[in-house]
C-alpha cells in the first residue's frame, strides 16, 4: 500500500536510549496480558499481535532509566491502555453503540478508588480485570496529590472516546482548537505524564503541581506526542479505519490544503510545541522555584520529571519508527543513514551537539543547517531590507538577522517585508522550516512597525442584541467612577500618569459593550459591569507601560500580590489600597463579593487573579520579545481578555441550580471555549494596528499566524477569520447536539434545562455586545489611534508621549513609545515618536 504522504523531518532534540530490561518487561507483560484475559479468545488480540505491537519496546525507549520492577509495571499500564483503546474500537465504535460505551465507561472509575484499600466491584472483561489489577499494584507507592491527578486522567482518556464516537456517528472532523483539546484527553499522553512520575521517582511536589509552568509542561508534551502519533497513524486510522480524530485530517479540511501540506503543518506545530516544552523549562521553571521557596529536594524532583518527558519524546519517536502498528515504511524520518539510535540523518538532532535542557536551540550553528537559512528568513520580519556584516542595525531591521550573518560572515538576502505574500500552505508550497530557524524568528519581531488601518472580515455573527436602555447614564457614572478613584488625570510620582484621560475613556465607550453583553441589568448592574469593564480594561493597558517597557517583572508580580490582598475571601481584612488601580478594584469587590457566600467569593477571586497572572505571562514574552506559540497563545487569550472571568460572574449568577459537575463536563468547557475564542480573536483582528504599530506588542492572533505560516498579513487574517467561525460553528454544534446529551447523562430537571438555556442566551449577548462595542468605540480606528497615540497625544500636556521628550528633543526613559529588550534596540525613540507623529 502506498503512503498517503511522505514522513516530514522531525525535530528530535534528544537522542532515544533503550532500558537495558526490554526482554523482561516484553516477557512479563506478556504473560500480564493473558492472565487478565486480553489474547486469544478475547475477540481482539492474539499473542502475535501483541509481539507486533512491542508495548516493551515502547516503554523501555520511554522509560530508559527505570529499574526492572517500574519497567514491568508501566509496560503493563501501556498494554492495558492500548487493549482499551481497540476493545472500544471493536465493540463500540465499529457499532456505533454510544448507549452501550458509556454505561461500560462508567463502571471503569469503581477500580480507581482514592482510598487504596477501598472495596472493588468483580471485574467482568478484560479492561476491567486490569484496571484493578494496576491500580493496586501502583497507588500505593504515591502520594494523595498524584493520586487525584492520574485518576482525573485515566477518566478522561476513558470517558473522551465517547466524543471520538460522537463525532464518527455525525461523520464530523473538529476544528484545530477543539481537536488539541480533546486529543490531550483521548490521547493519554497526560496520562502518560502521570506514569513518568512513578517510574521516574520525581513526584512533582503538590505545591507546584498545578502551577502554570508545569500545566504547560505537561501540554506542550502532550501535544508533541498526540502530533507525532497523528503523523504516522494517518493511513491506519484514517484510510484503514475511518478514523476522523487525526490532527492531519484536521488541518487538511481546515485549510483546505493537500495531505503533504497538511501533514507538514502538523510537524511544524508539533516543533513550535516542543520549543514551547524548552522556553518554559528555561525561563518559567526558575521563577516558579524562587516564587514559591521550593526546596532543593523539590526543585530536583520536578527537574527530574522533566528529563523524563524529554526521555519519553525521544523514545516514543524511535518507538514509532520501529512499529508494525504505523506508517513508518520510507520518508525523510526514517532514512536508514542515520545513526544508531537516532531518527534519521533527516531528523533534527545531532549526536555530537551539546546535550541537555533546552541546549538543541544551538542547532542554528550546525554547518549546513539553519545559519545558512536563518538570516534570509529573518528577513520576513524587518521592514527595511538585508542587514548589514558589520552588525549595526538601522530602524526597522532585525539585530538577530544581522548578528546571524555576522557569525557567519556574509550578507541576508532581501527578506520579503509582511506586507509580501507568504509561501506557507495557503501561498504555495512550503516544506519543513529548520526549527532553528523557527526558533530564532519568534525571537526576531521588530516592534513598532506601520501595518497601516486593521483589516476586517466579514463577521457573520448570526447573533444581535438591543443594548440596554441604561447606556447613556452608565456612561455618566463609569466616567465618574474612574476620575473618583484616580484612574484619569495626572497623579505626581506616577510614571504612567495620562495613559488614560477623560477623552479617551470617552472614546472607550466601555459602557456600550457592558449594555450590549447584560442587556437586561438593572441600573446598579449596568454601573457594576462596566466598572468591571473599565477597571479591567485600564489594568490591561497598565501592565505593559508600568512594568513592560523596564522589564520589571519583579514589580507586575508585587502588584498581582497586592491584588490579592484586596480581595478577601473568608471574612479578613482587606489591605488599605495604594493606587487608584487598588482602589479601583477594592471598590469592586465590595460591590460585587460582598453578598456572595465564600464559596463563591472564592470562585471570583480565582477568576480575577487568572486574569491578572495572565498579563504577567505577556510581559514574560515582551521581555524575551518572543512571539508566543500558537497554541500557548491562544489558550492564555483567554485570560488576558478577561473570557474567564466574565463567564465566572455569569455561572455565580444562577446559584446552585445546576451541579458544579455539568460547568465541570466536556461539553460545557468546550461551549465556553469556542465562545471565548471568537471574542478574542475578534478583538485581535479590530486591534491590530492599535497593538503592532502602536504599543509594540507581539500579542496578537493575526502575528501569532504570519509568525507560525510564514504567510503576510493578509492570508493571516484569513486564516483567523476562518478559525473564528469554526468555533462559532462548535459553539452551535454544542448547543444542538451536545446539550441534550449532557442533559440525559446529569438527569437534570427543568430548572437546571432552563438555567443552561438562559446560559447560552447569556453568551449569544457577549458574543453580539463585544462586536457591537468594537464597530462603536473609537479605540481602534486609524483616526483615533492617531489621536490617542499620534501628534496630538504627543503634544498634549502631562502624557506619557509629551513626559517621554525633553524640551530639546531627547528621549527619557523607556516610556509609552519607546520599546526596549532584545530585538528593539533598532527601534530608536525619535524613530517612533517621527513615525507616530506623521503616521
Amino acid at each position: 500500500m502506498s503512503q498517503p504522504f511522505e514522513l516530514p523531518s522531525f525535530y528530535v532534540p534528544h537522542p532515544a536510549r533503550l532500558n537495558p530490561h526490554l526482554d523482561e518487561a516484553r516477557e512479563h507483560s506478556a504473560g500480564w496480558a493473558r492472565e487478565m484475559g486480553m489474547l486469544e479468545g478475547s475477540g481482539v488480540w492474539t499473542r502475535a499481535d501483541l509481539d507486533a505491537h512491542d508495548y516493551g519496546l515502547l516503554c523501555a525507549y520511554t522509560h530508559p532509566d527505570a529499574s526492572a520492577e517500574a519497567l514491568s509495571l508501566v509496560t503493563d499500564w501501556y498494554v492495558w491502555v492500548f487493549f482499551f483503546d481497540d476493545h472500544f474500537l471493536e465493540v463500540f465504535k465499529r457499532s456505533n453503540d454510544r448507549e452501550g460505551g458509556k454505561a461500560y465507561l462508567d463502571r471503569l472509575p469503581l477500580f480507581m478508588p482514592a482510598d487504596p484499600g477501598a472495596e472493588v466491584p468483580e471485574p467482568v472483561n478484560p479492561v476491567e480485570a486490569g484496571l484493578a489489577d494496576l491500580w493496586r499494584r501502583t497507588v500505593p507507592s504515591m502520594g494523595e496529590d498524584w493520586r487525584v491527578r492520574f485518576a482525573e486522567s485515566t477518566r478522561n482518556l476513558l470517558n473522551e472516546s465517547l466524543w471520538e464516537l460522537a463525532n464518527i456517528n455525525a461523520g464530523r472532523i473538529a476544528n484545530p482548537v477543539e481537536y488539541i483539546e480533546m486529543r490531550r484527553k483521548v490521547g493519554g499522553a497526560p496520562w502518560s505524564a502521570g506514569l513518568i512520575e512513578y517510574a521516574a521517582g520525581a513526584e512533582v511536589p503538590a505545591e507546584v503541581s498545578g502551577a502554570r509552568p508545569l500545566r504547560v509542561l505537561m501540554d506542550a508534551f502532550s501535544d508533541g506526542v498526540h502530533l507525532r502519533n497523528d503523523l504516522f497513524s494517518y493511513q491506519r486510522e484514517v484510510e484503514d479505519e475511518g478514523e476522523l480524530s487525526n490532527g492531519v485530517l484536521v488541518l487538511e479540511t481546515f485549510l483546505e490544503c493537500t495531505t503533504q501540506e497538511a501533514a507538514d503543518a502538523v510537524n511544524d506545530l508539533l516543533t513550535s510545541r516542543l520549543q514551547q516544552f524548552e522556553n518554559t523549562v528555561l525561563t518559567e521553571l526558575p521563577q516558579l522555584f524562587a516564587d514559591t521557596a521550593l526546596d532543593p529536594e523539590g526543585c530536583a524532583r520536578v527537574l527530574a520529571y522533566v528529563k523524563g518527558l524529554q526521555d519519553w519524546q525521544a523514545g516514543g519517536h524511535e518507538w514509532h519508527l520501529r512499529s508494525s502498528r504505523y506508517m513508518n515504511d520510507g520518508g525523510a524520518a526514517a532514512d536508514p543513514a542515520g545513526p544508531a539510535g537516532s531518527a534519521g540523518a533527516a531528523t533534527w538532532w545531532d549526536p555530537f551537539a551539546i546535550g541537555g535542557v533546552g541546549t538543541s536551540a544551538l542547532d542554528v550553528l550546525k554547518p549546513g543547517g539553519a545559519l545558512d537559512d536563518l538570516a534570509g528568513e529573518l528577513g520576513s520580519l524587518s521592514r527595511s531590507g538585508p542587514v548589514t556584516k558589520a552588525w549595526a542595525p538601522t530602524v526597522g531591521e532585525s539585530p538577530l538577522a544581522g548578528l546571524l550573518e555576522a557569525l557567519k560572515g556574509g550578507t541576508a538576502g532581501t527578506g520579503a517585508s509582511l506586507e509580501s505574500p507568504g509561501t506557507g500552505p495557503v501561498g504555495g508550497s512550503r516544506g519543513d522550516v529548520d526549527p532553528g530557524v523557527r526558533r530564532a524568528r519568534s525571537h526576531a519581531h521588530v516592534p513598532f512597525q506601520a501595518v497601516g488601518p486593521s483589516r476586517l472580515p466579514e463577521f457573520r455573527l448570526p447573533f444581535t442584541v438591543d443594548p440596554s436602555p441604561y447606556l447613556e447614564s452608565s456612561r455618566l457614572h463609569t466616567l465618574a467612577w474612574a476620575d473618583r478613584i484616580g484612574l484619569l488625570g495626572i497623579r505626581p510620582g506616577d510614571p504612567t500618569a495620562g495613559l488614560w484621560t477623560a477623552e479617551s475613556m470617552a472614546d472607550y465607550d466601555l459602557a456600550l459593550c457592558a449594555a450590549g453583553i447584560h442587556p437586561d441589568a438593572s441600573v446598579d448592574q449596568l454601573d457594576l459591569t462596566t466598572d468591571w469593564l473599565a477597571w479591567g480594561t485600564y489594568a490591561d493597558d497598565y501592565f505593559p507601560v508600568a512594568f513592560g517597557r523596564s522589564g520589571d517583572l519583579a514589580g507586575a508580580k508585587a502588584a498581582h500580590a497586592r491584588f490579592l490582598l484586596l480581595m478577601p475571601v473568608d471574612g479578613e481584612p482587606a489591605a488599605e489600597p495604594l493606587t487608584a488601580l487598588e482602589r479601583g478594584l477594592a471598590d469592586l469587590w465590595e460591590r460585587t463579593a460582598g453578598p456572595m457566600a465564600a464559596d463563591a467569593r472564592g470562585k471570583l477571586r480565582e477568576a480575577v487573579e487568572k486574569m491578572t497572572l495572565s498579563w504577567i505571562w505577556e510581559l514574560n514574552n515582551q521581555v524575551q520579545n518572543r512571539i508566543p506559540d500558537p497554541v500557548d497563545y491562544l489558550e492564555m487569550r483567554r485570560s488576558t481578555f478577561g473570557s474567564d472571568l466574565t463567564m465566572s460572574l455569569s455561572r455565580l449568577a444562577h446559584g446552585n441550580v445546576v451541579p458544579p459537575e455539568v460547568y465541570a463536563s466536556g461539553p460545557m468547557r468546550s461551549l465556553e471555549n469556542a465562545v471565548a475564542d471568537y471574542a478574542c480573536l475578534m478583538n485581535d483582528l479590530f486591534s491590530y494596528q492599535k497593538e503592532i504599530e502602536f504599543e509594540g506588542e507581539v500579542h496578537n492572533a493575526a502575528l501569532v499566524v504570519q509568525n507560525f505560516f510564514t504567510c503576510d498579513y493578509p492570508a493571516a487574517v484569513r486564516i483567523v477569520d476562518d478559525l473564528m467561525h469554526a468555533r462559532l460553528d462548535q459553539f452551535r454544534h454544542v448547543v444542538a447536539e451536545e446539550f441534550p446529551v449532557l442533559f440525559e447523562d446529569f438527569a437534570l430537571d427543568g430548572p437546571a434545562r432552563a438555567v443552561l438555556a438562559g446560559y447560552v442566551k447569556e453568551l449569544e449577548n457577549w458574543l453580539a455586545g463585544i462586536l457591537a462595542w468594537h464597530r462603536g468605540c473609537r479605540r481602534y480606528r486609524e483616526e483615533d489611534l492617531l489621536r490617542h497615540f499620534g501628534r496630538e497625544a504627543a503634544e498634549a500636556p502631562g502624557t506619557l508621549a509629551q513626559e517621554a521628550v525633553e524640551p530639546g528633543g531627547g528621549a527619557v526613559g523607556a516610556l509609552l513609545l519607546r520599546p526596549t529588550g532584545l530585538g528593539t534596540s533598532a527601534a530608536t525613540p525619535a524613530g517612533a515618536l517621527g513615525r507616530a507623529a506623521v503616521g
